[in-house]
Formats: C-alpha cells, structure tokens, sequence
C-alpha cells in the first residue's frame, strides 16, 4: 500500500492508505448504513431512507409499531466473495429474538473491473410487537457472525407527553354488549 497525500478536512490532516496502481483494495466486509427507519427504497443502487428512528413512544403495551423498515448498505470486496447468509433479530432486555426467521442469501461475485460492490438491503417490518417498555435492539448477523446492531428504546408515555405532529394510537373499542 502506498500513502496519499496528506488530505485535508475541515483543518485536520488525514493521510489515507491507497492500492498501488493496478491492485485491487482488499479490505473485510464493511457495514456503511444500518438504519431503523419509517421507509427506505433502493433505487437503482441508490440507497434512499425516510425517518431514521431509535425510539418508539408508546400510551400502553403491549404495543405495536404498524411498519417499519431496515435498511442496510454493505460493501463487499474480493476476499468476500461467494455465498452468504445475512439474519434479522430483534432482540429484547432479556436476550430473545421477538421477530419471526428473517434471512437473505447473498451471493456475492465481484466483475474483473471492480474494486468493490456496494448492496443496499431493505427489510419491511410489519406489527413490531413490544410487551413492555425497555431497550431493545436489531442485531445484524451474517454467517453467524454479527456485523451491526441498531439500538431501539421503546417508552411509555401519557396523552401530554406524546410529541407534536405524532397522533396517538386510538382508543381501543368499546366493548361488546352483552345479550
């Protein structure tokens, strides 16, 4: 590897390790993006994401969040290549998994000409369902082996507490009359 230049950024100098001409860089695997959001897309390998999040407000539990989604953008390298498996969890206080088996084969292939391939993935979460209050997570893993985790606390909140331009939840129906 040779040194670039020095570089600088906003009055700090930075050197940066770069191939030699004609070398491909060869790096691990690397997580750009690992976002909890109200909706992402990919379009045309342009990873797009609409209301980042890590809290939910709720009036009462157990709570469900309607949607959601997950959007992950990972770059692969050469010594990357070949099959994969990438697993969704979203794990509670006490460790366990509250959402069904959600996993994505990857196989992953690199043309002559390329240095690296970037890989937007978009998860849509449907009925998050949380029991209580507490700190929750979503735990990226691939082969078995976690690459990212996004945080998520969920509070409990009254009526006056919920945040401006945020609805609460209706109220639930009334109950049945009995004949």
């Amino acid at each position: 590897m040779a040194r670039h230049p020095r570089a600088f950024f906003g009055g700090r100098s930075h050197i940066f390790l770069v191939p030699k001409p004609g070398k491909r860089y060869s790096s691990a695997m690397e997580v750009q993006v690992a976002s909890l959001c109200d909706a992402a897309a990919d379009y045309n390998g342009k990873l797009s994401l609409l209301g980042a999040f890590d809290t939910v407000l709720v009036q009462q539990f157990p709570a469900v969040h309607p949607h959601c989604s997950v959007a992950l953008r990972i770059v692969f390298r050469d010594e990357d290549a070949g099959n994969h498996v990438l697993r969704l969890a979203m794990i509670d206080e006490d460790g366990k998994n509250l959402l069904p088996k959600i996993e994505a084969q990857l196989n992953i292939q690199l043309a002559d000409n390329m240095f690296f391939s970037s890989n937007n993935l978009v998860f849509n979460l449907q009925g998050l369902q949380f029991p209580a209050a507490g700190q929750y997570s979503i735990d990226i893993s691939m082969d078995n082996n976690m690459i990212a985790r996004i945080p998520l606390q969920v509070l409990k909140v009254d009526a006056a507490q919920q945040p401006p331009g945020q609805a609460p939840p209706p109220p639930p129906p009334p109950p049945e009359p009995e004949f």
